[in-house]
């Protein structure tokens, strides 16, 4: 029974590792994308658009990250493997991003200031996108 919960804590312990891990990667890939979404609002690009390209840069820093540096034992050791690997984690990017566009379109269509709009999008988009990778993507 002992080595049960000792079993059980260690799996936990390893699960908080992993997410620290994790969110260190997205708060590196949420400063590019929020560096380039400012940049390009302050430009006066229109802010869905300067969302998608932010979001864009970061996803492409969060694989890099997430497939070297957070979830190291769960990467595929095939070329069949990797290739799918990459083509779930675009697809879970794919949805992270079209939740952020959705969010920070309807903060513009409800009067928002698109900053505020794009902080809501960070909230539900990481959490989406961290249960996908975490049980889909990256799953062992």
């Amino acid at each position: 029974m002992a080595l049960l919960r000792l079993a059980h804590a260690g799996i936990r312990l390893g699960t908080r590792v992993v997410y620290l891990r994790y969110l260190a990667a997205s708060v590196i890939a949420l400063a590019t994308d929020v560096a380039l979404f400012l940049l390009l609002i302050g430009a006066n690009a229109p802010p869905t658009a300067a969302s998608v390209i932010g979001y864009s840069a970061g996803i492409l820093v969060h694989w890099l990250l997430s497939s070297r540096a957070v979830f190291t034992e769960a990467r595929a050791n095939t070329q069949g493997g990797q290739h799918r690997q990459r083509m779930l984690f675009l697809l879970s990017a794919l949805l992270g991003l079209a939740l952020t566009a959705l969010i920070v379109a309807a903060g513009g269509w409800l009067g928002l200031d698109p900053r505020l709009a794009k902080l809501l999008a960070i909230v539900v988009s990481f959490q989406a996108v961290w249960l996908l990778r975490r049980h889909i993507v990256f799953a062992r």
